[in-house]
């Protein structure tokens, strides 16, 4: 069948033509509080506090019994500066698995590789450019070649790609992860990333490269018990492979309980709040967390928590 929608000839732009929304300058800085345990001693211990406490002590325990610490995020965790504080967690052992959706790489890879991500929308659909990045999708498709060549995961060859180029992996949670040898997967939806477009982009290899992320994944889940698993933004993508992986390892006669489950978010969403939240808890036992407001806040706030219960009882 004759098409007109030809890919092969999209007309790609440099990134250098590009004015971003989020440059270096705008990520997460480290501060030093030595007083961070009076500060969250200070706090009125009700409501999101108590759950802030909760969620602490629930990661502490879970890493000290080496049981599952997964994170999973969308993109918006990475466009508002959020990279270094998961390369944090990932170094000091608070997480031992992140999961992401097809966005999250892409601003992870455009931070790391050209220290700025975002682009207007808007101004994009009215001229055609939006999306249409040379660099992002020559970066994506040799990842993606890679990844089907050497039989690697989505995530690590992504990761593997920002540090063979030499990109900040100060700030790439995909490339911390490779370097600390922990699983970072991936978990694209076909048709809905900028990169998908791209005539240069295999959809055949990506998903290759993402099924093997999807059992990945299904391995750490099966080590749940007493775990913590955190959904940062992704309003449908990672829910919903979440709770198919969590079934699919049950159904594998995997013995599953105990499990704290948290969404962060900017707003209450049906799917991480059911999926990841309460029908698991329910079903199998555990800790329900729902911390609702901006990831900007939030999820520094939460390492505040953490680092507080690491240096006293709060």
């Amino acid at each position: 069948m004759s098409t007109d929608f030809d890919r092969e000839k999209l007309k790609l732009k440099s990134l250098s033509e590009r004015t971003s929304k989020v440059d270096s300058s705008l990520l997460l800085g480290n501060p030093r509080n030595k007083d961070t345990v009076e500060f969250v001693r200070s706090l009125p211990d009700l409501l999101a506090v108590k759950d802030m406490k909760k969620l602490a002590r629930a990661i502490i325990k879970a890493k000290n019994a080496g049981a599952s610490r997964i994170i999973m995020y969308g993109g918006h965790v990475i466009k508002c500066g959020l990279g270094p504080l998961l390369v944090k967690w990932i170094k000091n052992g608070t997480i031992n698995c992140l999961a992401t959706n097809g966005a999250g790489t892409i601003h992870d890879i455009e931070t790391a590789l050209f220290g700025e991500t975002s682009e207007d929308v808007e101004a994009g659909i009215a001229d055609g450019s939006f999306g249409m990045w040379q660099e992002t999708g020559e970066i994506y498709s040799k990842a993606i070649n890679t990844a089907y060549s050497d039989n690697l995961g989505l995530g690590e060859a992504l990761g593997n790609e920002i540090i063979r180029r030499k990109g900040n992996t100060a700030i790439s949670p995909l490339a911390a992860a490779c370097e600390a040898g922990i699983p970072v997967t991936v978990h694209p939806a076909l048709g809905g990333d900028i990169i998908h477009p791209y005539p240069e982009v295999s959809w055949e290899k990506l998903a290759k490269a993402a099924e093997k992320d999807f059992d990945m994944l299904g391995e750490r889940i099966t080590h749940m018990t007493s775990g913590v698993v955190i959904n940062a933004g992704s309003a449908v993508i990672m829910p919903e492979v979440f709770l198919k992986l969590l079934t699919s390892a049950i159904n594998l006669g995997y013995d599953i309980s105990d499990i704290t489950a948290a969404s962060f978010d900017m707003i209450m969403q049906y799917r991480p709040l059911n999926n990841v939240v309460l029908r698991p808890t329910r079903a199998l036992g555990g800790e329900q967390i729902v911390l609702t407001g901006h990831h900007e806040l939030m999820l520094p706030l939460l390492d505040v928590f953490l680092e507080a219960e690491e240096g006293g009882n709060v």
